[in-house]
Formats: structure tokens, sequence, C-alpha cells
């Protein structure tokens, strides 16, 4: 069986297939779920917090990192 030749059937059967899946796993209309409360950023204590205290590379190092 030549693949390339039957190229637009095997799309085609795909496309099918995968319709087919997707009416057939669709429910009902999507459960409503209760609102989440929003936590602020600030809020944790425990939070990590990295600081980077590195000098920028020049253009000329740039290039000799590039190859």
């Amino acid at each position: 069986m030549n693949i390339a030749k039957n190229m637009e059937t095997i799309f085609v059967a795909a496309l099918v297939v995968v319709s087919a899946t997707s009416f057939a796993t669709a429910s009902g209309p999507a459960p409503r779920l209760a609102p989440t409360v929003a936590v602020q950023a600030g809020a944790d204590a425990n939070m990590t917090v990295v600081t980077v205290s590195a000098k920028r590379l020049s253009a000329a190092e740039k290039a000799l990192l590039k190859g």
C-alpha cells in the first residue's frame, strides 16, 4: 500500500474518527465551579526571592560565546 497515494483517504478517515470521538465524549454543559479566592502575591511570607547581581555581557563577549 502506497501511503502517498492514499493520504487523502487517511486524512478523511482520521477526521471522521476525531469528529465521532468529540461527539461521543461531549456531555452536557460544563459544571459550574465555585468562585476561587484570589491570593495576593505579597501575602506569603515564605516566598523565595532570588536577586541576580551580575554584569551584562558586552557585544564582543556575546560574539565569543556564539562561536
